[in-house]
């Protein structure tokens, strides 16, 4: 398990690009995650088809995993529940409801799709030397 925590060393400018990518990233989950979080099992709605526990594991991955991004805490397992949630997130918005990639006013997919895009890199390259992770775990 320290291996799968373990932080890779990375010249220190991309480890000072990966610390202010988890911040705004972490960030951005937390405003998303929110709204989710104060009714975690019903957040969308009461005719939602989605089970409440699918629910409650989307809003617990993007508010918890936003504010485990930004303090580099337990960072792939955080990565690894936002890719999930975020595949569902790009398949919902792309094949269920066809929204374009880009859209002018309606739904689109483009930030579900970025956001997984952002979860891959911090399940594949870890946090970063300047995060919790790197203190607890070490570095290889």
């Amino acid at each position: 398990m320290k291996k799968f925590f373990s932080v890779r060393n990375h010249a220190t400018d991309t480890d000072y690009a990966f610390l202010l990518l988890r911040i705004i990233t972490g960030i951005a989950f937390i405003l998303h995650g929110w709204g989710k979080i104060q009714a975690p099992m019903s957040w969308m709605g009461p005719d939602s088809a989605i089970p409440g526990i699918f629910q409650f594991l989307a809003a617990l991955s993007e508010f918890g995993g936003g504010i485990c991004l930004i303090l580099g805490l337990l960072t792939r397992l955080a990565s690894l529940g936002l890719t999930f949630t975020m595949i569902v997130a790009v398949y919902f918005h792309a094949v269920i409801l066809g929204d374009p990639f880009v859209s002018k006013g309606g739904g689109s997919y483009e930030l579900g799709a970025l956001y997984f895009c952002i979860s891959v890199l911090f399940l594949v390259s870890g946090p970063g030397r300047f995060s919790i992770d790197s203190k607890l775990f070490g570095t290889k």
